[in-house]
């Protein structure tokens, strides 16, 4: 069972990216003629970077009080009310397109990152309570690795559906859809622990509370959010500033990199959408490679757990940092090249899945909720910056001297975050991970067991 939640979460990752990365191709086609006669928008570049920095003015607000809800309470109702809503705005985007204005549209990317923000909280907790400590960067991989298959399919499939006689609406459609499909396997087959499930047998049920290291539900309920320690505890700033540089880095790239494909490597709207997810491709095949590897190490006892985070997390940050520097100075008309070098740059930071995005459950099984919803709460604002960043230092979008700016500030945020995550992390649960309980009737019960025990 642990693996068809896995698979369920999975698909939700899959399925939101879908919906967050359609904008970035489907708006070169709203702003491009077309032989199907669909709506054509003269949206300057600071507007069509607007639209798309505007999902994540959504997104940062929910983080945190998702992922305390979802420690607290479970993320059962929090992951399905949030992808359902997810769906119903994208049904919503052509209208406000055609009948709104840009306002609108960027009013309906606002409410799809608030509903969104629900969704990384809430599968962090799944993950602490679903995955067993053996298999958790495999499983971990698994799900996160949904983001790039979201990324390749929307990527694919939008540029063919916009260049079709269905147009740019359709991309919005399909994404919609989806998310309404999957909310409804979701009401059959989901739970937020193991103890909650229909469907699993005593032994799996037994095998993974055993092994995951986390309390349950009822338990989570009475442990009080030990804001002082998680604040305090240089290894959580160590996950904080690495999900900065990551979110700057991977964002700028994926919600720019169309508009690169067409402005400097001339690629037409067909080819761009291919082309653009080819990086993405590696990324997702590349992502079970490191997973495998990882564990393989760490389960060999070759390697300590903390030192196969500094690893892959150096692979996924540096890796590419050296791959943009050398795009950076490549001269105009290597189209190949070019995306050879994009294509690396992005698969190479598929290993961050078993760098700091776990280090949230290595520190603190209970409250892992609560601490990816803060770090990708703040790493939100980056992801803000990130389109914004491009209107701000690009003046001519042909001119590969003027991307130039806009790799170099990708490659000093994941040189500087990998820096920072190698020197401060550790692998060890944190004491802050079992606080004192909320009931005072309870701590007085354990205590006087505590007593009895020792007498």
């Amino acid at each position: 069972m642990r693996h068809v939640i896995a698979f369920l979460l999975f698909l939700a990752i899959t399925v939101s990216y879908a919906t967050r990365v359609s904008m970035s191709v489907a708006i070169v086609a709203m702003t491009s003629p077309n032989d199907y006669e669909y709506p054509v928008f003269d949206w300057e570049k600071s507007i069509q970077d607007t639209i798309l920095s505007s999902f994540f003015w959504g997104y940062i607000v929910l983080q945190v009080p998702a992922g305390m809800l979802a420690g607290r309470f479970g993320g059962n109702f929090l992951i399905l009310g949030g992808m359902v809503c997810t769906g119903i705005v994208n049904l919503l985007v052509p209208v406000a397109a055609v009948h709104g204005n840009w306002i609108a549209v960027c009013a309906c990317r606002i409410a799809m990152g608030l509903t969104q923000g629900l969704l990384y909280p809430c599968v962090h907790g799944f993950l602490g309570h679903w995955a067993p400590e053996a298999e958790r960067s495999r499983l971990g991989t698994f799900v996160y690795a949904g983001a790039q298959l979201g990324t390749i399919i929307e990527m694919m499939t939008s540029s063919l559906l916009s260049a079709s006689r269905w147009g740019w609406p359709s991309v919005f459609y399909v994404a919609g859809i989806s998310c309404i499909a999957w909310s409804a396997a979701w009401v059959v087959l989901g739970s937020s622990t193991p103890g909650t499930s229909r469907w699993i047998s005593k032994e799996e049920r037994k095998y993974i509370e055993t092994n995951a290291a986390s309390n349950d539900i009822e338990s989570h309920k009475k442990l009080s959010t030990p804001w002082k320690g998680i604040w305090t505890s240089l290894p959580f700033w160590a996950i904080l500033i690495a999900h900065c540089g990551q979110s700057l880095g991977f964002w700028t790239l994926l919600t720019e990199l169309p508009s690169y494909m067409s402005n400097v490597l001339k690629v037409n709207i067909k080819d761009n959408g291919l082309l653009s997810a080819l990086p993405y491709l590696a990324m997702y095949l590349l992502s079970f490679i490191f997973s495998w590897l990882a564990d393989f190490l760490v389960n060999r006892n070759i390697i300590s757990k903390v030192t196969s985070r500094k690893i892959f997390n150096t692979i996924a940050f540096w890796g590419p940092a050296v791959a943009l520097l050398v795009l950076s100075y490549l001269p105009p008309g290597h189209l190949a090249l070019a995306v050879v070098i994009l294509t690396i740059t992005v698969g190479l930071n598929g290993a961050h899945y078993v760098g700091f995005m776990l280090s949230h459950l290595d520190l603190s099984p209970n409250f892992a909720s609560t601490l990816m919803g803060i770090t990708n709460a703040v790493a939100g604002i980056f992801s803000i910056m990130a389109p914004l960043s491009v209107s701000a230092v690009v003046r001519d979008q042909t001119e590969a001297s003027e991307w130039r700016k806009v790799f170099f500030i990708s490659i000093s945020m994941y040189f500087l975050g990998n820096l920072f995550y190698i020197l401060f992390i550790t692998g060890d649960v944190q004491k802050w991970n079992e606080p004192a309980y909320d009931d005072d009737e309870e701590n007085g019960n354990k205590n006087e067991e505590e007593k009895v025990s020792k007498f």
